[in-house]
């Protein structure tokens, strides 16, 4: 069963990426060039910073347009949808082929008008769930869109960009169990996954709009939202962990790197009406959180007990903070420590 048309989802959200900036030839071919290298030059300022070592295979760097993120995050999330399919038949039967056609062509426009717009706000991206070991995505136009707004150096940009996105990588490699944890989180979405109750939910979207909240809240049923609160935990870890290594690391090699937080963060809150809105609808002011609370932990614990005991949250699933641990640093400290 097709959910989904990922195909026509790759088609209207590469048309709706916009043109990007514009760079000439020979520049164009430099960018790329230079954050491959940043990227390289980040793998072993991540690893001595945060005592973190691949222990599996290695994960590949891609430098991509923005179609090209859109055609890779549409096969991460054909993946990942996979088992919410074989769940909502197992429920409710195959469908009509014309049910399918047309309910998977609907859902295929949904999220290619989704994946356009974040398309063009996305400066770099750890898939983990690519096989074997994961790939770590940095998207060139943004990155110089980005740069250039910020006014911010091009060389220490890219560099810190990268800090970032491979802090990422290093978590995931470092940590071989990590995705197939965050996998099973998927699979127990699936598990709960009430065709209805999303139904309802898209129904009621024009509510999200004009009373706060995203689409997640309007689809999530208890047992999704226990799940998801999960799943919010390990996201405000990652995101935050990378944060406070970006900016761990950074003054060490990046001589602006106050100057471009500084924008950076600002540039976060969205630049106008329409972009807030999306964002909210689409759940990304939940993502920012994400990076203010998770940074906050990681700050704290940190500061309590030291880099090396910090790493116990990498043991296992089991100590991975949840998201009350989360505003809580203490009380993960209690528990694990």
């Amino acid at each position: 069963m097709n959910l989904v048309d990922w195909d026509l989802a790759v088609t209207v959200g590469s048309r709706l990426t916009g043109p990007g900036p514009q760079v000439e030839p020979d520049e164009a071919h430099a960018v790329v060039a230079e954050l491959r290298d940043a990227a390289d030059r980040s793998t072993p300022l991540v690893r001595e910073f945060t005592g973190l070592h691949t222990q599996g295979g290695t994960a590949p760097v891609l430098v991509v347009d923005r179609p090209g993120w859109v055609q890779a995050n549409a096969d991460g999330f054909a993946r990942i949808m996979a088992p919410v399919a074989r769940k909502v038949v197992e429920r409710k039967g195959e469908p009509s082929a014309m049910a399918e056609a047309i309910g998977s062509r609907v859902t295929g426009t949904e999220v290619g008008l989704m994946l356009g717009f974040l398309s063009s706000k996305v400066l770099g991206q750890f898939d983990p769930f690519a096989e074997p070991h994961g790939r770590l995505l940095l998207v060139a136009p943004n990155v110089v869109q980005v740069e250039r707004e910020l006014g911010a150096e091009p060389h220490d940009f890219r560099l810190w960009v990268c800090l970032h996105e491979e802090t990422h990588r290093v978590q995931f490699t470092a940590n071989p169990w990590l995705a197939q944890h965050l996998l099973a989180q998927m699979e127990a979405l699936a598990d709960s996954v009430e065709p209805a109750a999303v139904l309802e939910g898209l129904r009621r979207g024009a509510e999200v709009v004009r009373g706060g909240g995203s689409i997640i809240d309007l689809v999530s049923t208890p047992a999704q939202r226990e799940v998801l609160d999960r799943v919010t935990g390990v996201m405000s870890l990652l995101e935050g962990h990378a944060d406070v290594v970006m900016d761990g690391v950074g003054p060490t090699v990046v001589t602006s790197v106050k100057d471009i937080r500084r924008k950076f963060d600002q540039r976060r809150k969205g630049v106008g009406g329409l972009d807030r809105v999306l964002r909210r609808l689409l759940g990304l002011d939940v993502k920012m959180a994400q990076y203010r609370d998770g940074a906050g932990f990681v700050r704290h614990v940190f500061d309590k007990v030291g880099m090396d005991e910090f790493n116990a949250v990498w043991t296992g699933p089991e100590t991975l903070p949840s998201k009350a641990e989360i505003a809580d640093p203490d009380a993960w400290v209690a528990r694990v420590l």
